[in-house]
């Protein structure tokens, strides 16, 4: 389905990422493997083709960085077909009044003026391909609220934004844009997430702020990341040529609303 394609993966050394990598190659994808740890080389090597894999350590906050980067993928194969911003973190859970500008600073800087960063240098090679398309991980924190997760959910939220405007800029040149928003991924970024819940509850001697099986449809909620990739391939493929500006969701029915 994706034997023409070359793919550019933000985020590539874990998690989503590396299930993204790993279902592009599967689909016959060519994989640039993007990320600054060096989990790429474990992603490259799971993949396990290196003909049609480049591990390429890349910071999506340094634009010299992604600029070599990408330079670097279109070089080795001849053209870029397919950017995923799927780089991010999940910032500081502290209630609005503990952060300091510095932790929106940051999150900001990755989630959101990163993926700028990579469609700034992606763009012109999007425009001269005949499949051109970018897909770029949300979350349902860009659908609805997330207690003392301000900096993470306003970057989700401003995610929509770019993605819905960067799709009529890059649809003159038939190039689709799309957002995938999951539910809460399995991993340790989510347990992670739980655990600051607790501690800013016990603090406030309140119950943690949480998402819990009353706020999805499905009594499994809890997302693999595979499934999310999954539908990446789909909006790199040729059946999804006039899906364009959409969110859409992988999440449980956690926002069938």
């Amino acid at each position: 389905m994706l034997e023409d394609v070359t793919a550019f993966v933000t985020g590539a050394s874990q998690g989503i990422g590396r299930e993204t990598a790993i279902a592009l190659a599967d689909h016959g994808a060519n994989v640039a493997l993007a990320a600054r740890s060096d989990g790429i080389y474990e992603t490259e090597a799971l993949i396990d083709d290196p003909e049609r894999t480049l591990a390429v350590e890349t910071d999506v906050t340094d634009e010299d960085s992604v600029a070599a980067a990408i330079d670097e993928t279109v070089e080795r194969f001849g053209g870029l077909d397919c950017l995923v911003n799927n780089a991010g973190i999940a910032g500081p859970v502290q209630p609005y009044d503990r952060l300091e500008e510095a932790d929106w600073e940051h999150v900001l800087d990755v989630n959101l003026i990163g993926v700028w960063r990579c469609v700034k240098h992606a763009g012109e090679h999007l425009r001269e391909s005949d499949q051109g398309s970018v897909v770029n991980i949300g979350s349902i924190g860009g659908k609805r609220p997330y207690a003392n997760r301000t900096p993470y959910a306003a970057s989700k939220m401003g995610l929509v934004g770019l993605n819905r405007t960067l799709a009529v800029e890059l649809g003159r040149d038939d190039v689709t844009v799309n957002v995938i928003q999951p539910g809460p991924v399995q991993g340790d970024r989510i347990d992670e997430a739980i655990q600051g819940q607790a501690k800013v509850a016990n603090m406030e001697n309140a119950e943690p702020a949480s998402l819990g099986a009353d706020d999805f449809a499905l009594p499994e909620y809890f997302i693999d990341p595979a499934d999310v990739a999954a539908q990446v391939a789909y909006l790199a493929g040729p059946h999804a040529r006039k899906i364009t500006g959409q969110e859409i969701v992988v999440d449980a029915g956690g926002t069938c609303y």
